[in-house]
């Protein structure tokens, strides 16, 4: 299934909270969406969900619209918030039966689906306990689960990591794994960029309510490197001494000084000035134990594009 978001306009007020933003992406993949508080995010997100309408453009889903179809999406898509109501008298169990119900999922069936859903997200120890009485990563589980019971193609998720402490981000990102290798989509809102790059397939960077990139993000780090390539060097000498010595080579723009007596060097060029560079060193006899190049990561793409501004 392709997801295809057109040309989304949303106000508030006088203010464009959605600037006209345009990107797609396809069910076995994982995109992520990334920008400053304040840039739109949410309120994308809500759009796709069906839970708000834009004052303009649309979202597709295979050619189906969620402006006109909003009924026929809602049986396509997992919707998970950024919280989990906290009911005070509701189960586990009893929360995610009502939504089964809620789906016309009836009978056996309802309770083989329950009982997969628990299984699946590590909750049938849980089935008894109230909502209000649960840890933060046992919510978001409570609500993965939730956005599942209905088996939808395209997992829609509103910074599904926040609060979360480092096992159960670890065992977030294996379930989603497992839903993308399953065949579901998944667009998820992240500030945590680093595990982003661990699990996305694509990114799609925003700000000020206007896209900024979108992409896969192997391609998206390509276009970044076709100018500069960030190179890692170490060798059997003083660092500063390296440093300078790099610093009179060709294609050289920066170079500073890092730990562990390494220099990273911004380097204009592609692998050919990466060869010559390294050629050139070992011709001035300086002894080099290492030579890398750095790998961009999707925190590095993102604090080159964004400014930190918001409408």
């Amino acid at each position: 299934m392709k997801i295809e978001v057109k040309n989304l306009v949303r106000y508030f007020g006088k203010n464009k909270a959605v600037d006209d933003i345009s990107f797609h992406f396809e069910t076995g993949h994982i995109f992520g969406f990334v920008g400053p508080n304040g840039a739109g995010k949410t309120t994308t997100i809500r759009t796709m969900a069906t839970l708000d309408v834009p004052d303009s453009g649309d979202i597709f889903f295979d050619g189906v619209s969620a402006i006109e179809e909003p009924e026929q999406i809602r049986r396509l898509i997992g919707y998970m918030p950024d919280s989990l109501p906290t009911h005070a008298d509701v189960t586990v169990w009893e929360y995610l039966d009502f939504f089964a119900r809620a789906y016309g999922i009836n009978g056996s069936r309802r309770v083989k689906t329950l009982k997969y859903i628990e299984e699946f997200t590590g909750l049938g120890h849980m089935r008894d306990t109230f909502l209000k009485a649960l840890s933060k990563g046992m919510k978001q589980r409570v609500s993965i689960a939730r956005a599942l019971v209905h088996d939808p193609q395209v997992l829609i998720m509103d910074e599904p990591a926040a609060g979360l402490d480092p096992r159960a981000r670890v065992e977030l990102r294996e379930l989603l794994k497992i839903l993308s290798a399953n065949g579901k989509g998944v667009f998820i809102s992240s500030h945590i960029l680093t595990e982003l790059e661990d699990i996305c397939h694509g990114a799609v960077i925003i700000e000020k309510g206007k896209i900024l990139k979108s992409g896969v993000i192997s391609d998206m780090h390509e276009v970044e490197k076709q100018e500069v390539i960030n190179i890692h060097i170490r060798a059997l000498c003083e660092s500063k001494e390296l440093l300078k010595t790099i610093l009179e080579q060709p294609f050289v723009e920066s170079a500073q000084l890092a730990t562990n007596n390494e220099v990273v060097v911004a380097l204009k060029g592609k692998d050919d000035e990466c060869a010559a560079l390294l050629a050139n060193l070992i011709s001035t006899d300086r002894k080099i134990v290492e030579f890398r190049q750095g790998k961009a990561g999707l925190e590095e793409l993102f604090m080159n594009i964004t400014k930190g501004e918001i409408k």
